[in-house]
């Protein structure tokens, strides 16, 4: 990874990925000397390795990465935000230069893959969303009067927003909404519930284990996503793939792929609205979430495996 995560990143059980240590202190933060002698002991790693594949995961790594490629590995760039999150730092001013030499780059959803190539001229740009982790056999019965957010308590994620929609959207008791995830905001948001006179009916729950994630989506009856930006967000596949139906603000391409009813970004009063409506009507509920979970099974994990066959098999021709 460049640069190491503040909060040590867990992988998964088994199989464990491997690796190897190039430098040991944080990208940028060494000194030129160090970074040359890193960017060496990485050239010499490369092509030490297998013909192959070298995915790109973000627009630094393909900066720092993509010229100590050799011809034996073909280079294809991800950008697992959306274009407008782009647009509005410096991420699309590093894919304007650096994607275009690429074998290909590859974004979250077909709108971002052509505004990509529209806005950043490139001529490489292809769609391949995230999958799924897993395909639910049971979906949730959309009878539990629970709103459910998904999300690490940060800013970006705007639950404030989230808190102050459901409290406007005069959804009756014993409706409540649950907010799955920790983060730095946890006291600022219950400050929030309390001045929107809601602070009963909102329930923090805390990180909860992936593994434990199916039953919070069965217990629920709504998803609510109030982001800043996102690029594809699992909770809304998750949701779908169990036939729950969300509500989201319409900030990118892979938000609208997902399938949510959606709100222009920011609009409240808007989130508000929907929020009433849906937990008004049980049809409506099961009508949306039936059609989430149809268009849930383009992200299933075969199928996005599928895509990337294709991809090499495109890149390589």
């Amino acid at each position: 990874g460049l640069p190491p995560t503040p909060p040590p990143f867990r992988a998964g059980a088994a199989p464990r990925p491997g690796g190897k240590w190039v430098a040991r202190a944080p990208a940028g933060g060494a000194g030129r000397t160090a970074r040359a002698r890193a960017d060496r002991r990485l050239a010499r790693l490369l092509r030490a390795a297998s013909p192959g594949f070298a995915v790109l995961t973000s627009p630094s790594v393909v900066a720092r990465l993509a010229p100590l490629l050799p011809a034996s590995l073909r280079s294809i760039g991800q950008y697992h935000g959306s274009y407008e999150h782009a647009g509005g730092c410096w991420h699309l001013s590093s894919i304007r230069r650096h994607y275009p030499e690429l074998d290909q780059a590859v974004f979250l959803s077909e709108d971002d893959a052509w505004r990509f190539s529209e806005n950043a001229l490139l001529p490489n740009a292809r769609s391949l969303p995230n999958p799924l982790p897993a395909w639910p056999e049971e979906v949730s019965p959309l009878e539990a009067p629970r709103v459910l957010g998904v999300g690490r308590l940060e800013g970006v994620k705007r639950f404030d927003r989230l808190i102050s929609a459901f409290a406007a959207s005069g959804a009756p008791r014993p409706w409540e909404l649950h907010l799955v995830g920790d983060g730095s905001e946890l006291d600022r948001l219950r400050a929030h519930a309390a001045r929107e006179g809601v602070a009963d009916r909102v329930v923090f729950r805390g990180r909860v284990p992936a593994e434990l994630m199916p039953a919070e989506y069965l217990a629920a009856s709504l998803v609510a996503v109030t982001s800043e930006h996102e690029g594809l967000p699992l909770a809304l596949l998750e949701a779908a793939a169990h036939g729950v139906p969300a509500v989201a603000f319409d900030v990118s391409g892979g938000v609208r792929a997902a399938g949510p009813v959606l709100v222009p970004p920011g609009d409240t009063r808007a989130f508000a609205l929907e929020l009433g409506r849906l937990t008004g009507s049980s049809r409506e509920r099961r009508r949306l979430g039936a059609a989430a979970r149809a268009g849930a099974e383009a992200f299933r994990l075969d199928r996005v495996l599928d895509a990337w066959e294709t991809l090499f098999a495109h890149v390589t021709r």
